[in-house]
């Protein structure tokens, strides 16, 4: 075969090996570091293999392990449920707006959309969960403020929209109830949208600290993230104090860039084990979320 034929394709997959080498080395280099000791990554800085494997900084997250196992239960509990629960949600919402006999569909769209520029403010939100409905210190507080998303209800109505009307209007023809043709009909037909929307909604609840910051007091309800969240906060709070500590403990080096990675990578392994099973609907669902208005 000539190579003006295959010149270009070898050309482009010696991009796209390029271009995956250039997203895989930073994960090595963050698993790396994370099995370096502090005081080499101070002396020699990063590395993509460690100058000697140390387990100081997993030691050191994982000094109570029934405590990191409880976060980890209460995270996959809240990613888990609060996205099944979401996708209901949305879904349900985003199918009554692409519906084009639904008559309040331009006035819910403008809802949507206006929520998404403006919102009722941190101290109004806290007295409405805290005061109000008495969310605070339960495992629900971690779950119904995503529970529906404007951005991610409009990603999926666009998806939606592209189910021919017809096929509804026959199977209202056949005698089908709405909820059967929502469940049995549009689901079915949704799924790189509803993957691409799942996807989303896992990763913010899983990635969210924020929530359990403001309303959570009990250590039995912490996620992995926030408990991560506060384990990094006092490692900086250590060693910038060191000098107001005793003589005896002024010279140890706490694993910080080494902890910092460590638990990057439990916060985003699960993640990254998840991700290959949305993968395949993932561009599909997310690119015609973005051109169909």
């Amino acid at each position: 075969m000539p190579f003006k034929k295959i010149g270009p394709q070898v050309f482009i997959n010696l991009l796209f090996l390029l271009f995956s080498l250039a997203c895989i080395f930073p994960l090595i280099a963050i698993l790396s570091i994370s099995f370096s000791s502090e005081s080499d990554i101070i002396k020699n800085g990063y590395r993509l293999l460690p100058a000697m494997f140390d387990f100081s900084a997993y030691a050191y997250i994982l000094y109570k392990p029934m405590q990191i196992l409880n976060a980890f239960k209460v995270s996959l509990f809240v990613s888990f449920f609060g996205t099944v629960a979401s996708l209901l949600v949305t879904a349900g919402i985003a199918y009554a707006l692409s519906r084009e006999d639904f008559k309040l569909k331009n006035k819910l769209s403008f809802y949507l959309f206006f929520t998404m520029l403006f919102n009722g403010g941190l101290v109004p939100t806290y007295m409405l969960i805290n005061n109000y409905l008495h969310l605070s210190n339960t495992i629900w507080v971690l779950i119904l403020p995503y529970l529906a998303v404007p951005w991610f209800i409009l990603i999926l109505r666009s998806f939606m929209q592209k189910i021919p009307h017809s096929i509804i209007e026959s199977c209202m023809m056949d005698g089908a109830s709405e909820f059967r043709i929502f469940f049995q009909i549009i689901l079915p037909l949704a799924k790189p949208g509803l993957a691409t929307v799942a996807l989303f909604t896992l990763l913010q609840y899983w990635n969210d600290w924020w929530l359990s910051l403001l309303y959570i007091e009990k250590e039995s309800l912490v996620p992995l993230q926030f408990m991560l969240y506060r384990m990094m906060n006092n490692i900086t709070f250590l060693t910038n104090s060191s000098n107001t500590m005793p003589p005896g403990m002024r010279n140890v080096i706490l694993p910080s860039e080494s902890a910092r990675m460590a638990m990057a990578i439990l916060a985003a392994g699960p993640m990254l084990l998840v991700f290959p099973f949305f993968q395949k609907y993932f561009v599909r669902g997310l690119t015609v979320g973005a051109v169909k208005g």
